[in-house]
């Protein structure tokens, strides 16, 4: 599953194309290893948060050995985009010097359809267990935030998850939440054993691990203007959030359980 040690920083070269309309979305970029990748910007609308949530919710699911694309650190110098012709894009990339975060290009990747592919019942429910851990508001039939490549099934943007962080008020009652919002995922139908994913994950998701997570977050990413916290006490919220929400799994679990029963 790799280590989060391995993960390796990179410097971008080369701004190809937005991935969706607007200025503020990730865009297709080249880095100086040759390789392509999906930038995410930390100038872009919730700035470091997001890329936070991104690179725990791509490591939580890697390690508990689910497909995510490589995650890379990927730096921006403060030339790059100076000659964009596209003025939002420009403010954006001028807005994101210093480190950013990218997911490996799948080229060729079709995006997941539930009409055509099924997940079998052990998967679905290890995706619906690891989103309802991370309170990821956004893997939904509208946009399943899933791909097919090489007939397999990959995991992305999970910047819409810890949306505590957003408010940081009350972290424990975050932690203990139910998660209502599990009853859109697009999985829900074929999770039906949460449990015994529960268990698996448990046994690869221990408390070293989180911490190990965790600690892997780059700490200009944790130097926040709008937070009187050091970038030390954010480290350790993030880490109490992750093991209380863990130790009182069977909270979302139910919550889960329930709205499945609700819909078939």
């Amino acid at each position: 599953m790799g280590d989060i040690k391995d993960i390796r920083t990179v410097t971008v070269c080369r701004y190809i194309a937005p991935l969706r309309e607007g200025g503020s979305l990730p865009a297709l970029a080249e880095a100086d290893d040759d390789f392509k990748y999906v930038l995410k910007f930390r100038g872009a609308g919730h700035g470091v948060k997001a890329l936070i949530s991104e690179f725990l919710g791509g490591e939580i699911a890697r390690t508990i050995g689910l497909k995510v694309p490589e995650l890379v650190f990927a730096n921006l110098d403060e030339a790059f985009g100076r000659t964009e012709g596209d003025e939002e894009i420009q403010d954006l990339l001028q807005g994101s010097q210093g480190l950013n975060l990218a997911l490996h290009f799948l080229s060729g990747a079709i995006n997941f359809d539930p009409a055509v592919t099924t997940v079998d019942e052990a998967m679905a429910s290890k995706i619906v267990w690891l989103d309802a851990f991370i309170t990821n508001v956004d893997r939904t039939f509208r946009n399943t935030n899933m791909l097919i490549w090489h007939r397999e099934l990959w995991l992305i943007d999970h910047g819409a998850s810890f949306y505590f962080h957003h408010s940081w008020n009350n972290l424990e009652k975050h932690a203990l939440s139910p998660f209502s919002l599990i009853k859109d995922h697009v999985l829900l139908p074929q999770a039906t054993q949460l449990l015994e994913a529960d268990q698996q994950i448990k046994q690869l998701l221990t408390k070293e691990k989180i911490r190990e997570i965790v600690e892997g977050l780059p700490q200009d990413w944790l130097e926040w203007r709008d937070s009187e916290l050091s970038a030390e006490e954010l480290r350790e919220a993030y880490i109490n959030f992750l093991e209380i929400r863990l130790q009182n799994s069977d909270t979302f679990i139910k919550e889960a359980q329930n709205a499945r029963q609700a819909l078939v």
